[in-house]
């Protein structure tokens, strides 16, 4: 091959993987903002047993290890086992008994888990973000791995972070579930897991201006 075009390719090359890591980053590190929130400001952690902790004690939850790293008060609110459809109609109430100025989203894994159909999950959650933001409540959303052989979100969390502009945590719960030292099992981190969950919202809520 001729040095002129061989080089041609090899910058084409370049270029799309560039392109690529760009996607995969979400076209860069900057994230939606959201209003700094004042000491005496609740979060409230809402989805399945990934948020209630399964896997470890519930000082090792990743919500209890967030309110210490962001010293404010964040309610964990996981329920095990519970699929969209049943988190959208608990939404309501828990946004109102806790009046939160944030809400951490991370629900779809049992879901995607007991194969229920990705449009109906997408539906629930943008209706969960819908009602979350009708309530003046600004929301973090959370991507769950799908099964794979290679772990990665569902593409739809992505897409619904765009849509209502919000923060989004993409990488963090793959990372984890990928590693056998960070989970209890296939898919619940273990302590350690869940801590590195809690640093990598503590981090997301940094950068998006709301610590």
């Amino acid at each position: 091959m001729h040095p002129i075009v061989s080089k041609c390719y090899r910058n084409i090359a370049q270029g799309l993987a560039l392109l690529l890591v760009l996607l995969l980053t979400g076209c860069g590190t900057d994230h939606p903002k959201l209003p700094r929130l004042s000491p005496d400001a609740v979060v409230l952690a809402f989805g399945d047993s990934l948020t209630y902790g399964t896997g470890a004690a519930e000082k090792d939850s990743y919500p209890v290890v967030l309110q210490r790293l962001i010293s404010r008060t964040v309610v964990r609110s996981g329920v095990p086992g519970e699929v969209t459809a049943d988190g959208l109609v608990r939404l309501s109430d828990a946004l109102d008994e806790h009046t939160p100025k944030l809400l951490i989203l991370c629900h779809g894994g049992n879901d995607l888990l007991r194969n229920m159909g990705e449009q109906q999950a997408a539906a629930n959650i943008r209706a969960m973000i819908a009602l979350a933001k009708g309530k003046g409540v600004d929301v973090v959303l959370v991507g769950v791995p799908k099964a794979g052989l290679l772990l990665s979100s569902a593409e739809f969390y992505q897409n619904i972070a765009q849509e209502f502009a919000i923060p989004y945590e993409a990488a963090a719960l793959s990372e984890i579930l990928a590693s056998r030292t960070l989970k209890s099992d296939t898919v619940h981190p273990n302590a350690q897991g869940y801590r590195k969950l809690a640093e990598a919202l503590a981090s997301l809520l940094q950068e998006s201006g709301a610590i």
